[in-house]
């Protein structure tokens, strides 16, 4: 098993950076790395993304939503092909450092017997730092844009 985790820290509250997490119909306008997801945020439920790491082949795939508690943890559990060759278990969480701030962590555990063979573990994280870095201008750029308008998104 191989598990790559990244964080940093957001100058808004968590409503907010989750409120950005779940419209997934507006990545495609700030996150380079994961470029679409569809589907509904919901435990059981599959949902389609799409991934273009910085220097890999864009990919798409349908893994189903493994836990979701909302305003801290969405988590989905991907396979490529069948279960046990190359595994992913994707989880984005979200800490409360006080009212205004937030940590984000971005993981996923890799698992299968091809992930020797396929998994590019620097380009991996360099796609999930670059998706931290556009979560961070996103939320913060809204938070100046609507001072004390709430939670975006929601």
């Amino acid at each position: 098993m191989k598990t790559i985790e990244t964080s940093i820290d957001i100058a808004a509250p968590a409503a907010d950076v989750w409120a950005t997490l779940t419209d997934f119909e507006s990545y495609g306008d700030w996150n380079p790395f994961v470029s679409e997801i569809s589907g509904t945020v919901a435990e059981g439920e599959r949902l389609r993304v799409r991934l273009d790491p910085p220097e890999g082949r864009a990919m798409t795939f349908k893994p189903r939503v493994t836990a979701v508690v909302p305003g801290e943890r969405l988590e989905w559990l991907g396979h490529l092909l069948v279960p046990g060759l190359f595994d992913g278990r994707h989880e984005f969480r979200l800490e409360r450092l006080g009212d205004d701030h937030t940590r984000f962590y971005h993981r996923e555990s890799f698992s299968g017997v091809l992930v020797g063979l396929f998994l590019d573990a620097a380009d991996v994280r360099n796609g999930f730092e670059g998706m931290n870095e556009a979560l961070r201008t996103r939320v913060e750029g809204r938070a100046v844009e609507e001072p004390g308008a709430g939670p975006v998104g929601v």
